[in-house]
């Protein structure tokens, strides 16, 4: 990144706001998250998961499933008091689990995501004393997996099989779909 770069995200991120969710959040969060992966309002973005999948992303009873975890939190990024992106970081086993994670789709490809990663990694790391972060990716996003990469995560091989006929999770377009775990090192 050189310096116009680094410029452009201090002032993207000097004025967002992290915090923990709260059941309050719920409905805005929903909309976030749909906003981000379904339908045309996520199209605007780089994130859609629109040609793979109808249907919702997630649904109020999942968001808040994920903020009452113990151990976890849904953390909310907020900027002049909008929530303007999110995601789950949850201790497991030794290691910390990240997912949930949207961007408001007008805000895409400007940094946001990079410090909303940086963030959680942060937490993660000082917070939970964890020296790994895992997540799991679509398969059939290579462009997303690509821009994990980019950030040091690494693919592991180790598929999981998307929960068809479950319409919580959507409704697939394809036959091929599945997740695969991807690892990052947290120093």
């Amino acid at each position: 990144m050189d310096t116009a770069d680094a410029l452009t995200a201090d002032a993207l991120t000097a004025d967002l706001t992290f915090r923990d969710a709260t059941a309050a959040d719920i409905d805005a969060l929903v909309a976030l998250i749909e906003s981000a992966y379904r339908g045309d309002s996520s199209r605007a973005g780089w994130t859609t998961e629109a040609d793979l999948l109808e249907g919702q992303r997630t649904d109020p009873e999942g968001v808040r499933e994920v903020i009452e975890t113990p151990g976890g939190t849904l953390l909310t990024v907020e900027r002049e008091g909008r929530i303007v992106a999110c995601c789950q970081l949850e201790r497991r086993d030794g290691h910390a689990y990240f997912g949930m994670f949207a961007v408001r789709p007008g805000l895409q490809g400007a940094g946001l995501g990079k410090a909303v990663l940086a963030e959680a990694e942060r937490r993660a790391r000082t917070d939970w004393g964890v020296t790994e972060m895992h997540m799991t990716v679509i398969t059939a996003r290579e462009d997303l997996i690509a821009w994990y990469e980019r950030r040091g995560y690494r693919r592991t091989g180790r598929t999981s099989p998307f929960p068809y006929g479950d319409e919580r999770f959507g409704i697939p377009r394809r036959a091929d779909l599945a997740f695969e775990l991807l690892v990052k090192e947290l120093s």
